[in-house]
């Protein structure tokens, strides 16, 4: 399909909510501008003309272009990463962000919901909360290995939705965990990666080894830039 109209992306550098827009509107080789949203000093004009509910990521779509503080008032204003991500595979399905084949589709879907319902509030709690479970974070990473393809990517050598959906969260896991970073005990980090880099992981970890040697995703992630942000970040300092 032919991009018809302007879409503009709002995004903020450290969120991987947003990096899983950027992922999926680089699969599908959109025309967009990506604008970052100040959310310390958010302004107005954000929540009146682009999300009521204030967060990010949050795109506009449709109309001509125009400054990101202005969207197009016939534009359509979308929020919520997977519905975003949703939004762009029936927009672009010639980019195969989601298989043609009716079972692959439940597959990418499926293993998009083992992240959500296994992984992501054990990856929160964890490295954002002083008393998180490194026994739930990685039972989740487990349970989301099992649904692996044996090779390549979520499904097989083809990236797709569900790689984007989960990728930018396994990244900052892995990132997190070498270097110690999160709410829990020192060296906690250090304890969890050690079985986390063991033979019982080793499907994850080359999984996580194909998705930065992928070229949708290399342009969209600054490891270096992520591991000063979260050094730094309030939510993971131990008092």
């Amino acid at each position: 399909m032919v991009q018809n109209g302007q879409i503009t992306l709002y995004s903020s550098i450290y969120s991987p909510f947003s990096h899983r827009v950027q992922v999926a509107l680089n699969q599908a080789k959109a025309d967009y501008t990506d604008y970052v949203v100040n959310l310390s000093e958010k302004p107005a004009w954000f929540t009146e003309k682009v999300n009521p509910v204030g967060k990010i990521p949050a795109i506009t779509y449709g109309g001509p272009k125009s400054a990101p503080e202005n969207p197009p008032p016939e534009s359509a204003k979308i929020n919520e990463s997977l519905v975003i991500l949703e939004f762009l595979a029936d927009l672009f399905p010639e980019a195969h962000l989601l298989p043609a084949d009716p079972v692959l589709r439940a597959q990418a879907r499926l293993f998009i919901n083992i992240f959500e319902t296994k992984v992501f509030e054990a990856f929160r709690n964890f490295f954002f909360t002083p008393d998180g479970s490194s026994t739930a974070l990685l039972e989740g990473l487990e349970a989301l290995q099992a649904r692996l393809a044996p090779n390549g990517f979520a499904l097989g050598e083809q990236w797709t939705n569900a790689d984007s959906a989960v990728a930018p969260f396994l990244v900052r896991i892995d990132l997190m965990l070498k270097n110690d970073i999160g709410k829990f005990p020192q060296s906690e980090g250090l304890k969890v990666l050690e079985v986390y880099q063991g033979p019982k992981f080793a499907r994850l970890t080359k999984y996580i080894e194909d998705i930065r040697e992928s070229s949708l995703f290399k342009g969209t992630w600054d490891e270096k830039l992520n591991l000063e942000i979260f050094r730094n970040h309030p939510y993971t300092q131990r008092k």
